[in-house]
């Protein structure tokens, strides 16, 4: 008897010895580093939401940016009519102002388009006293999209610039 008391005890302790071993893998497993689905799918909507707030934002902050373009082609050509103006009686017109300086009679050659194809040029009212400057977005670019500011007009008279849109144009 004393022999299957002894492997009794002995069988005892390794059930006891397992189960504690058993208690432990479980405790370690049920408290593993990791991201829950729960935690994860948190994260996501956090994201989400910053990304539908701030994009709008940085769309409008892009557009007024790229008005820059705008205004470095009526500078352009607000200078190359004063150009013009001192060699002719009245201010140029867009066919005056965007012909070829090699061409008869000869131009200043700017170009009808921004020099980053946001913007097209128009000029009308071409006198002697002045001339009107619109610089109009690209259909199909960002700047089509630009609230209020899609067109942006200058009209000059005597040499004096009347800015439209003044919230448009960057001071």
């Amino acid at each position: 008897m004393g022999a299957y008391k002894s492997i009794a005890i002995i069988a005892l302790k390794n059930y006891i010895s397992i189960r504690k071993l058993n208690l432990r893998l479980m405790n370690i497993l049920r408290h593993r580093p990791g991201f829950t689905l729960i935690e994860l799918l948190i994260a996501v909507a956090i994201v989400g939401i910053l990304a539908a707030v701030a994009l709008p934002s940085y769309q409008e902050q892009v557009r007024k940016s790229r008005r820059a373009d705008a205004v470095s082609m009526v500078a352009a050509v607000q200078q190359a009519q004063e150009r013009w103006r001192a060699n002719n009686a009245s201010y140029g017109s867009l066919a005056d102002v965007t012909r070829a300086t090699s061409a008869v009679p000869p131009g200043l050659g700017l170009n009808a388009t921004s020099a980053n194809g946001y913007y097209t040029l128009d000029i009308a009212g071409a006198a002697p006293a002045g001339y009107t400057i619109t610089a109009t977005a690209v259909a199909g670019t960002s700047q089509a999209l630009d609230t209020g500011c899609a067109t942006l007009n200058v009209v000059v008279t005597n040499g004096s610039p009347t800015y439209t849109q003044n919230q448009c144009w960057s001071k």
